[in-house]
This record gives structure tokens, C-alpha cells and sequence, in this order.
């Protein structure tokens, strides 16, 4: 079952949050993304950087970008239905796109978590 995120695109504590995500998981493998803060620009400002950075490390080190795509939790068979779905994106096009989806699914999951939590704890005693 596919989780629909688009309604969550727009929605600024989100976006900044998916942006820290990125940044994080990027950072643990020396990769330096930055963030404007200007959530209306969030998508596009960090689809080239991660584009930029993902490319490179197809061309030049496989092995590091095969465990950044393990610590984000990416899936072979996502990335093979995801290049079977855009077959004229480049392969560091698709890699982008499943990470930033991936980011902000992991965002959304510790939200929900975290008010499921917050909900449980506050009830009556």
C-alpha cells in the first residue's frame, strides 16, 4: 500500500523537518546539503543538491552511495519499479526523488509516533 504524501508537501513544519532529515543522513557520509529555509523553494533547492551529489557518487564511489541508501532505508525493488515507471530519468534523478519521498515518509512515521505517544501518556489516571 502506497502512502499518499502530497498532502503534506505544503505544510512548513514538515517540509523543515524533511529538510533536517536529509541533512543528517547526508551529513553521516560527509555529504554537506544545505537548506535556505525558504520552504516554497524546499523541493527544487534540494532535488539539485542531492541530484548533484547522487550522480557523483555513481560516477566515483558506488560502495558509499550503496549505505547511504541503506541508512535511508531505500529498497532495490523501489528503485527498480521507480526506473521501470521514468525509463527517460537518469538514474541519479530516480535516486533523488526516492529519497526525498523516503525523508519525508520517515518525518510523517515519527510524527504520528510521537502523537500517538504524547495521546497515550496525557490520558486519564
Amino acid at each position: 500500500m502506497e502512502f499518499n504524501i502530497e498532502p503534506y508537501k505544503g505544510q512548513t513544519k514538515i517540509i523543515r523537518e524533511t529538510a533536517e532529515q536529509v541533512i543528517r543522513d547526508f551529513g553521516r557520509f560527509g555529504i554537506d546539503i544545505t537548506f535556505s529555509g525558504n520552504t516554497q523553494m524546499a523541493y527544487t533547492e534540494l532535488f539539485h543538491q542531492l541530484d548533484m551529489h547522487i550522480a557523483n557518487l555513481i560516477e566515483n564511489d558506488f560502495g558509499r552511495l550503496y549505505a547511504l541508501l541503506y541508512q535511508i532505508d531505500l529498497s532495490e525493488s523501489s528503485i527498480l519499479t521507480k526506473k521501470r515507471e521514468f525509463p527517460t530519468h537518469t538514474d541519479s534523478e530516480i535516486l533523488t526523488e526516492l529519497i526525498l519521498h523516503r525523508e519525508l515518509k520517515k518525518v510523517l512515521t515519527r510524527n504520528y509516533f510521537r502523537k500517538q505517544k504524547d495521546q497515550h501518556s496525557s490520558g486519564p489516571i
